[in-house]
């Protein structure tokens, strides 16, 4: 009887031990994602108020009342671009902008911003990157002051997930912020 109880405490600790390999860590995973080099094209906006240039990989699809999307479809994200004229509403039209970007800061971490000029072609405006897990990560406003102004938005079609969206963002920014470098008034 003494000998089974020693037995069976050591037949279990040997079937326990016994077969376990020893434990190798796993090697640094690299998340390999691979873009096009961005080549632009000149895209005039559908009802002829300015024009900019666009990545050629993107499709602009047409919306009601001087707004259209330019598509990512790959990435599964789109920058919505909305022209307003500006009737003696500039400081609305600022704040409806800025209100846009400051709605996310719930949700934010850091929101940068950047001021634009381009006085030669009469363009100014804000840039703004939002860092963490807000509904937008780049935003823009641009206007010439008198007559026109036009706000665009990042938007990707999942969930906010600041760190798995981070190199589709960083890709598209660039495209935005090209898009801002090259707008041109073309009703004055």
């Amino acid at each position: 009887m003494k000998t089974s109880t020693f037995l069976v405490p050591a037949i279990i600790a040997l079937a326990l031990t016994s077969c376990k390999e020893d434990a190798i860590p796993k090697p640094d995973g690299f998340l390999s994602l691979e873009y096009p080099t961005a080549t632009y094209e000149t895209y005039t906006e559908p009802n002829g108020f300015f024009k900019f240039n666009k990545n050629k990989g993107t499709v602009v699809k047409p919306d009601e009342n001087f707004s259209f999307k330019i598509d990512y479809p790959k990435m599964k994200a789109s920058i919505y671009i909305n022209y307003r004229p500006v009737n003696n509403n500039l400081n609305l039209l600022l704040k409806d902008a800025q209100k846009l970007t400051y709605e996310h800061i719930v949700k934010a971490d850091d929101i940068q911003e950047t001021v634009f000029e381009h006085p030669e072609k009469n363009v100014y405006g804000m840039f703004y990157k939002v860092i963490g897990d807000a509904a937008t990560n780049v935003q823009f406003y641009a206007t010439d002051s008198t007559k026109n102004f036009v706000v665009g938005t990042l938007y990707f079609y999942s969930k906010p997930n600041f760190d798995s969206i981070y190199p589709a963002t960083k890709y598209i920014e660039e495209d935005m912020k090209t898009l801002m470098e090259s707008l041109e008034w073309t009703k004055k």
